[in-house]
């Protein structure tokens, strides 16, 4: 006798393909990192510099329209993440190369290897531990942010060109080597996930906010790098009022 045919219906396969809104805004971020380093290598570095922001915005965006369409998939972080290395990663550190730290030597080179491979090891560290981490903070400034100190100090540089290239050689190489230290350390950064558009907010945030962008019109270059510069430095600030308030609270424990 012939087994009835069975009423159930199978499951559907799963489709084959991939979002594209979000993924094409990871490919223009991917694209503009890639544009930064053809243009430090033909001497553009101001241009280099802007592509760098340019890609930070793109990078902004691709998360934020995969959640509000509620198209984020694995094959999107993966992608995001080889985009980002590139484009926060291998390019600030061949256009700081190429702009300057050629003139240092091996330790030129060594350092914009060491940018590389912090931010390398944040990426893998970030998609290892995204799951239990704390939204609110980033552990370890995030590379786009390094990236934009970087592409900052290159582009403000090459507007002005008022200091020796020796110096601002030295200056750049530390600032590779201290924020690959930043990246890879467990110092914690605020993410600004948490939107603050639903809450009340003094007027003065208002004024402020104003402010900024009337700067960022005027002088976007020198607006945008002291601004990276201050959250950079904000995390090792947070760090040590976080480890003062601890220990304060311990010794009244005592």
């Amino acid at each position: 006798m012939r087994p009835e045919p069975s009423h159930e219906t199978e499951p559907p396969k799963p489709r084959r393909g991939i979002y594209l809104l979000p993924n094409l805004l990871t490919t223009a971020s991917l694209f503009a990192g890639f544009y930064s380093i053809v243009n430090g290598m033909q001497g553009h570095f101001h241009r280099a510099a802007m592509a760098i922001f340019v890609a930070m915005v793109m990078d902004g965006l691709d998360g934020r329209v995969a959640r509000l369409t509620n198209t984020q998939t694995a094959f999107g972080v993966e992608f995001d993440s080889l985009a980002d290395l590139v484009s926060f990663g291998l390019a600030p550190a061949l256009v700081a190369y190429s702009w300057c730290l050629h003139d240092l030597g091996n330790f030129g080179w060594l350092a914009s290897f060491w940018y590389v491979a912090a931010t390398a090891l944040r990426l893998a560290r970030f998609n290892t531990q995204v799951i239990n981490m704390d939204k609110r903070y980033f552990q370890g400034i995030p590379s786009p942010a390094a990236a934009a100190v970087v592409a900052g100090a290159i582009g403000l540089s090459s507007e002005y060109q008022r200091f020796p290239a020796m110096l601002l050689a030295i200056i750049l190489g530390i600032f590779l080597l201290a924020l690959g230290i930043l990246m890879v350390s467990n110092i914690r950064y605020y993410s600004f996930k948490e939107s603050p558009f639903k809450e009340r907010v003094p007027f003065v945030t208002i004024i402020a906010t104003v402010l900024i962008f009337a700067g960022i019109a005027i002088a976007p270059m020198l607006v945008l790098f002291l601004a990276f510069l201050v959250y950079a430095i904000s995390g090792p600030v947070l760090t040590l009022k976080t480890l003062r308030v601890r220990r304060s609270q311990r010794h009244r424990g005592e």
